[in-house]
C-alpha cells in the first residue's frame, strides 16, 4: 500500500491537480459559447456524436464515453424537447429505438461545432501539435489504465 509520503503517491497527487486545473481552464473558455446557445458540453457531445456517427442507441451513446449511462435519457429527453434529437424505432430490431438528429438539431450542430473546434484550439494553443499528440496519448493510456 501506497502511503501518503510515498513520492509516486505525491506525483499522482500533483499530476492529478494539474490535470483538473487545465481541464477546468479549458472548460471554461469555451462553455460560454455553448451556453449562448442553450447547451451544456454533454449535450453538444451527443449532437456531435449523432452528426459524425450517426443515429445510435441510448446504450451506444453511454458506449461513447461522453456521458453515463443512467444520464443518457436525462440528456436525450432534453435534446428531443427542443426538437434538436428524435427517438426513432429501429428498423433492424424492432425492440430498439435509436436516436438520431432532427433538421434543427443537424443545423445547429453543424454550425456550432466548427466554431466549438476552433475555440478548443485556441484554449490549447500553448502546446504544439506534437504536444497534443503526445498529451492524447497520455490522456488515452491513463483513461484505459483508469478503467
Amino acid at each position: 500500500m501506497h502511503g501518503v509520503d510515498d513520492p509516486a503517491v505525491e506525483e499522482a497527487v500533483r499530476a492529478y491537480v494539474k490535470l483538473m486545473r487545465a481541464s477546468r481552464s479549458v472548460l471554461a473558455r469555451v462553455e460560454p459559447a455553448l451556453a449562448a446557445r442553450g447547451l451544456t458540453p454533454t449535450q453538444l457531445g451527443v449532437l456531435e456524436a449523432l452528426l459524425h456517427k450517426g443515429a445510435m442507441t441510448h446504450r451506444e451513446l453511454g458506449r461513447k464515453g461522453l456521458i453515463s449511462a443512467g444520464n443518457v435519457s436525462d440528456v436525450v429527453d432534453k435534446l428531443a424537447r427542443r426538437d434538436l434529437v428524435a427517438r426513432v424505432p429501429d428498423p433492424a430490431d424492432r425492440r430498439a429505438v435509436r436516436v438520431e438528429l432532427t433538421g434543427p438539431g443537424r443545423a445547429l450542430i453543424e454550425d456550432l461545432f466548427p466554431r466549438h473546434a476552433a475555440d478548443i484550439a485556441r484554449a490549447m494553443a500553448a502546446l504544439s501539435t506534437e504536444e497534443l499528440r503526445e498529451l492524447g496519448a497520455l490522456l488515452r493510456r491513463l483513461g484505459v489504465a483508469a478503467a
